[in-house]
């Protein structure tokens, strides 16, 4: 090929690449979740020595229940403010979102006020009930963040997003070194899941009214019946789906604390959230990135290409680092947190396998949304919550022992269904999705080697026995 055509080919796949500024936009948010996720996983180490494992059991059911009722609070509207193509109508439907959000919080509270001590002793947690008045709280502030996290989506206002992160974290974890020194606890660890989830609220409702003022002017009851009509399947649908989705992982931590008769579910809480920390770095900016982007590649054909981009993108950037954290954790877990810990180290060996398929599939699976296919996410989240909320419940009757080793394979299983699903539904062939994923493939092996050797270096091992 003559130098000048490879020249002109190179240069149309740098302005591919950058088109719509999908690489400045990801880096600006893999830049406020990188600092994010460090304070986080810098606070865990002095927070497994203020609270003990019993006190993250509380909030591993705590933020599981909070978890349940925030992802539908918006009946999903939330996720549908990205596609309109005017303004106006995407403004309506965040009006919308934020008032069935405020419904939502008003109801839990008159449930919490009614009957906090049966929904106690209902999950097992007697000790929960003078805590259970944070629920509405964090309902309202996680779901009215998460509609105006979409507008800012919208109008692609990632750097907002970023340091709305940024002070999530440093709030959520502020709050809680702070109340635990204090020996607030479980309180402190309970309240600052609530701050970390809606913190930066104020800050994306400001430059909403100061920035887009014209649109916000046009929020009338007409253009929200016209908008909740107009995007009817997300709430019939995607509802369920969310709740399903949620549910999937959630309620087997619901169950698992009240079928244990240590703290196990405060194990599972911190192998949970020590790896969040290599997913959320990536995985949530491309997730935000990629829905602002996907309809428009929809309408242009190609959205099989660039959700086959994406995917192979997350399998050479980050799935290395989670292969590294699954060698090493039971080894890691005991040095770093204590020795009380050990268990959560174990934990994080095991569900390696599922977190990778997570990670792969999760930022790309608002396709099945894009391309109108809510039903066949709700069905594909209904067979999750029967999967792995099934696996645990036979687990802790005939294999009580082991029940989270079971809940880790089902949601392998669950999250290899979920990558085969998207990739079809986006048009990726399943041979085309083997190729890029094989492209990673040494570059995997060079982690799990150096896993490897960290494990078998004396010293360390000697520490750890």
């Amino acid at each position: 090929m003559p130098v000048p055509n490879v020249m002109r080919a190179m240069c149309a796949k740098f302005r591919a690449l950058h088109r719509a500024g999908f690489v400045r936009s990801v880096g600006v948010l893999v830049g406020g979740t990188a600092f994010a996720q460090a304070i986080t996983i810098l606070a865990l180490p002095l927070l497994t020595r203020l609270y003990t494992p019993v006190d993250f059991n509380l909030l591993a059911v705590f933020a599981s229940i909070l978890s349940l009722l925030s992802v539908v609070a918006c009946l999903r509207l939330e996720i549908a403010i990205p596609l309109p193509e005017n303004d106006e109508d995407a403004v309506n439907l965040l009006a919308v979102a934020l008032c069935l959000c405020s419904a939502v919080a008003v109801l839990t509270a008159l449930v919490v006020w009614q009957l906090p001590a049966q929904i106690a002793v209902l999950i097992g947690q007697p000790a929960l009930s003078p805590h259970l008045w944070l629920l509405p709280l964090g309902v309202w502030l996680a779901g009215s963040y998460a509609a105006l996290q979409f507008w800012s989506t919208r109008k692609k206002r990632f750097g907002a997003i970023a340091k709305t992160r940024m002070s999530q974290a440093i709030a959520g974890a502020g709050s809680q070194i702070g109340l635990g020194l204090a020996q607030l606890t479980p309180f402190g660890l309970l309240l600052g899941q609530i701050i970390s989830s809606g913190a930066g609220l104020l800050g994306l409702g400001r430059d909403a009214l100061r920035d887009d003022r014209s649109p916000v002017k046009k929020i009338n009851w007409a253009g929200m019946r016209q908008m909740t009509r107009t995007y009817d399947q997300f709430p019939k649908y995607s509802t369920f789906e969310a709740f399903a989705n949620s549910a999937s992982t959630q309620l087997p931590v619901i169950v698992i604390a009240a079928l244990s008769m240590g703290p196990e579910a405060g194990y599972l809480i911190l192998a949970m959230r020590a790896m969040a920390a290599p997913m959320g770095l990536i995985g949530n900016a491309v997730s935000q990135v990629y829905l602002s982007r996907a309809p428009e590649e929809l309408r242009a054909g190609r959205l099989a290409n660039f959700t086959l981009q994406i995917i192979g993108g997350l399998a050479k950037s980050g799935v290395g680092p989670l292969i590294f954290a699954g060698v090493v954790s039971p080894l890691a877990f005991p040095l770093i947190f204590g020795h009380e810990w050990l268990r959560a180290g174990e934990l994080v060996a095991w569900m390696t396998p599922w977190f990778i398929l997570q990670f792969l599939a999760s930022p790309v699976s608002m396709t099945l949304h894009v391309t109108g296919n809510q039903r066949a996410a709700l069905n594909l989240q209904i067979f999750g919550l029967v999967l792995r909320v099934g696996a645990v419940g036979i687990a802790g009757r005939w294999m009580s022992t082991h029940v989270v080793e079971i809940y880790a394979i089902s949601g392998f299983l669950f999250y290899g269904l979920y990558l085969y699903v998207v990739a079809r539904f986006s048009g990726i062939r399943p041979g085309d999705l083997y190729m890029v994923l094989r492209k990673s493939f040494r570059t995997l092996l060079i982690w799990m080697g150096a896993g490897a050797a960290v494990v078998s270096v004396p010293a360390l091992t000697d520490l750890w026995a």
